[in-house]
């Protein structure tokens, strides 16, 4: 016979049981008392009889096995009927008591009942000893380890609430060992089910990993980039992001609703590769948004797609930043635009405007060339070489686009006096 360290609930009193289900079992202490009960994991017995209000305690003749195991069925329905009622009032005390009783479910002799009774257990224990104004993590991590370990098909499931309780409680790196831990977990052939699991499980460890990422940039933003503690803790900033970006890439490779997981991969996309294809796409989403450091880092990420060589000629990011330049300008935002520039007006005009790249992006591509233009013209003047060339060239189709061109180079541009 195996015994089973499983519980942390305590004996239901006698005020309870004897007045509603007249239970004979020895009763324990009231209150919440988060002692380890034991649980007799084999059925080699049949458990006490139970018997409701109605039928007497008292039995002269020995039951047969029959009523006995009817009596069984009646009490575990009516604990659970009890437990739910406790439940929906919130009486958090009264379905913990009822609780200890219920357990002896797992010793049902319907092995349907039985197999399905670890789920129903974790899924009502859990619930009461979150709200439970004596439980504390000690006690639900006892009963989460032993439910792992009865329940063993509900593991992935009860290890990811487990976390997610850990979360709640700020115990990150508590967290983030469980959820390793059922990362690599396998029970039998891989099911549907279980594969939605792990995905899960995946993605909230590369949230956590997101969360520990963030803080390093964090920290790095405080320290002078002169100090040697810098580049040791950017590169261990840049290791994280790294792990933290291969995680999140597979999740969003599976079909599904991924988007609080999806932003963090981004972010941390825009940090390591900022000309990632789904830099534009970050962009859009930052456009739409409400909040203005939305918008200016809106701007942050077009600037930083253009700054590699392999997008010179990605004409939706020029249309993209031609738009947003002179709709930020227009705003009244120049702080934000000359951030962006100071850093970029001493390379920018010779990599992206030089005689040379007008000529050349004229002859190959002129609607490029005149996004081009005017995002020279809006940072440089029409004094610009770019911005001069292409302004000159004769094109009956694009006549009416370079002359709204000029007009938003003279009103917006940044050389200007007036701005």
């Amino acid at each position: 016979m195996i015994l089973i360290n499983l519980c942390v609930f305590p004996q239901v009193g006698s005020s309870l049981v004897a007045q509603t289900v007249k239970n004979p079992l020895q009763c324990g202490r009231p209150g919440f008392d988060p002692w380890i009960g034991k649980i007799l994991w084999r059925r080699a017995w049949l458990p006490t009889p139970v018997f409701l209000p109605e039928e007497s305690p008292w039995i002269e003749e020995p039951a047969s096995g029959g009523k006995q195991e009817k009596d069984f069925a009646q009490t575990t329905s009516a604990c659970l009927s009890f437990i739910q009622e406790a439940l929906l009032k919130h009486q958090w005390q009264r379905a913990a008591e009822y609780m200890h009783s219920y357990l002896q479910i797992l010793e049902d002799t319907d092995s349907n009942k039985r197999q399905g009774a670890p789920e129903i257990i974790w899924r009502l224990g859990s619930e009461i000893l979150y709200y439970h104004p004596k439980s504390n993590v000690e006690t639900f991590n006892t009963f989460a380890d032993r439910m792992k370990n009865i329940g063993i098909t509900n593991y992935l499931k009860i290890s990811l609430q487990h976390a997610l309780y850990l979360l709640h409680h700020g115990l990150l790196e508590d967290a983030n060992r469980i959820l390793t831990q059922a990362e690599t977990w396998r029970y039998g052939e891989k099911s549907s089910s279980q594969e939605v699991l792990v995905n899960l499980i995946q993605a909230y460890k590369g949230l956590l990993q997101y969360y520990s990422w963030s803080k390093k940039k964090m920290e790095l933003s405080q320290l002078d980039k002169d100090d040697y503690a810098y580049n040791t803790a950017s590169q261990n900033m840049l290791n994280r992001s790294w792990k933290t970006s291969v995680n999140l890439c597979t999740l969003i490779q599976i079909p599904g609703v991924w988007d609080p997981f999806v932003k963090s991969y981004v972010e941390i996309l825009y940090q390591i590769v900022p000309s990632h294809k789904l830099m534009l796409e970050f962009h859009r989403l930052l456009r739409k948004s409400d909040k203005q450091e939305h918008h200016k880092l809106g701007l942050e990420v077009l600037f930083g797609i253009l700054d590699f060589a392999g997008c010179t000629k990605n004409i939706t990011a020029w249309k993209y930043l031609a738009k947003y330049l002179k709709q930020t300008l227009m705003g009244s935002h120049l702080a934000w635009v000359q951030e962006e520039w100071n850093s970029r007006k001493s390379w920018w005009p010779s990599f992206h405007f030089s005689y040379f790249w007008a000529k050349r992006n004229w002859k190959d591509d002129k609607t490029l060339a005149c996004e081009k233009a005017l995002v020279a013209g809006l940072l440089l003047g029409k004094g610009c070489k770019y911005f001069r060339y292409i302004s000159k060239q004769d094109h009956q189709v694009l006549k009416k686009k370079m002359k709204q061109m000029k007009k938003s180079v003279k009103k917006y541009s940044i050389v200007n006096s007036g701005l």
